[in-house]
């Protein structure tokens, strides 16, 4: 991957793991799907972006509801892959496209449900993904912002910054709530009600998701044999590596 742009490093952490992602319990359930879908509820005649679809978890949930909901990802592979699942499913209403969340190539005001899940935190500009979400949601529209988040004390995310890259070099940084907060509304959002929510990461699932090298997993490994008691208590670091995040959902309308 040296010499290789974040856009590329992402391309090829992802496209040979698309069906990792796509069977991945963590990413195929949480409290935080079964929230989206109350707050979209039915609504037959929506038009739905699932930015950053990854294996496509939010897409599935929300067809049955909408309209139709287009699966969008930067990775070749995992639109590929939603393409091939929705299909399987008998999702006919779910379409697939590809590019960065940086330029998506919708018109302005195309969609009624703006939502992204798990995929800001790799997003190489922040503040343009945002944009263009913003950009392409109709007025009335509401957008579901759903990611990991920091816990927002220096000392927590000096450490979970280094977990997440040493697993995955197209890491780019996890914000706390409030980081969010303050980017939606500069993108042009109201930011609404946030939930919270802990999520336990089992480390052998973890690991064999991203595949990254031995010396990286030692390397986490090593750094949480090391942690001081306020770090490990935080993450509730496990003898077998497993540890818990946190994540949050963010409603957001137009301002």
């Amino acid at each position: 991957m040296e010499g290789e742009s974040h856009h590329a490093i992402v391309r090829h952490q992802f496209g040979g793991r698309a069906q990792a992602y796509l069977g991945s319990p963590v990413h195929a359930r949480g409290e935080d799907l079964d929230e989206l879908v109350r707050l979209v509820g039915a609504r037959p005649q929506a038009h739905v972006l699932d930015l950053g679809c990854g294996g496509g978890h939010v897409a599935y949930r929300l067809a049955e509801l909408v309209g139709n909901v287009v699966a969008y990802d930067l990775s070749e592979a995992m639109v590929a892959t939603v393409a091939a699942e929705a299909a399987r499913r008998g999702l006919g209403n779910i379409a697939a496209g590809q590019g960065p969340a940086e330029r998506v190539p919708f018109a302005d005001g195309t969609f009624d449900v703006v939502a992204t899940r798990h995929s800001a935190h790799h997003w190489h500009d922040f503040a343009a993904g945002l944009g263009q979400a913003r950009r392409v949601l109709k007025p009335d529209g509401m957008a579901v912002f759903m990611d990991v988040v920091s816990p927002g004390r220096p000392l927590l995310d000096t450490w979970f910054q280094a977990l997440e890259l040493l697993r995955d070099p197209s890491h780019v940084y996890n914000r706390t709530v409030a980081e969010w907060q303050a980017a939606v509304t500069a993108a042009g959002f109201r930011p609404g009600p946030v939930s919270r929510f802990k999520v336990r990461l089992d480390f052998a699932a973890w690991v064999e998701r991203m595949r990254p090298p031995e010396t990286h997993v030692a390397a986490i490994r090593s750094l949480q044999a090391r942690a001081g008691t306020d770090v490990a208590e935080y993450f509730r670091f496990e003898a077998d590596g497993s540890f818990t995040i946190d994540t949050m959902l963010l409603a957001a309308q137009p301002a």
